[in-house]
């Protein structure tokens, strides 16, 4: 009798806990979307949303902002690419992904993609929740739902990442080295974590590696 009671009480406790979710409708729009690093993000879900189990985003990314080879001790990534092409190094395999397709990345397991399209537009799924929150902390409200195009827009390829290293590692989050980009990814083109975009062409031709 007594383990029944408190059987109740518990389901009753889960139920209040689960109550203070809602449900909700959200579409991207300039009051949920963020500039972060020369990438768009409209944030559709959050810690605050769902108390931590996942986060979702939708995302614009054009060639040459993508962020540096990095590891995430954490969350576990899901993408769909909704428009464009990209690569994915992971687990020493590198998969093309086009738009329709998806690409599952584990975590503990280093990875990194670039936009072999001029602009990739992306689902990202990551659980649990968290990363968004490192990324709210380092972004600028958008102006218009396109990613930045100004010529002093800071990108990866042009920002001090030193504190984003520091927000990153309180989180889980670790940019790879160059000797851990050759030895995880071989086939990695290191150019793509030090040249914008309007480097790439010729660094392409002139490296030899694979892109």
């Amino acid at each position: 009798m007594k383990n029944d009671v408190m059987t109740e009480q518990g389901d009753t406790m889960k139920k209040q806990q689960l109550s203070t979710l809602r449900a909700y409708k959200r579409s991207p729009g300039l009051s949920n979307s963020t500039w972060y690093k020369g990438i768009l993000v409209s944030q559709m879900a959050g810690t605050v949303d769902n108390d931590g189990a996942f986060d979702l985003a939708i995302t614009k990314m054009k060639r040459g902002t993508e962020p540096p080879p990095h590891v995430h001790s954490r969350e576990h990534e899901f993408m769909y690419l909704l428009a464009g092409e990209m690569k994915f190094y992971v687990d020493g395999q590198v998969f093309l992904v086009t738009a329709g397709e998806c690409m599952f990345l584990p975590n503990a397991i280093p990875h990194a993609f670039h936009a072999t399209s001029e602009e990739v537009h992306v689902i990202l799924f990551s659980s649990p929740g968290g990363f968004l929150d490192a990324i709210n902390k380092m972004n600028a409200p958008a102006e218009r739902m396109e990613v930045p195009t100004d010529a002093d827009a800071v990108t990866y390829a042009n920002a001090d990442i030193t504190e984003t290293i520091k927000e990153f590692e309180q989180r889980g989050i670790r940019f790879l080295s160059a000797d851990e980009i050759r030895a995880e990814m071989p086939e990695y083109p290191l150019y793509c974590v030090y040249l914008g975009s309007e480097n790439r062409d010729g660094a392409e031709k002139d490296d030899g590696a694979a892109s």
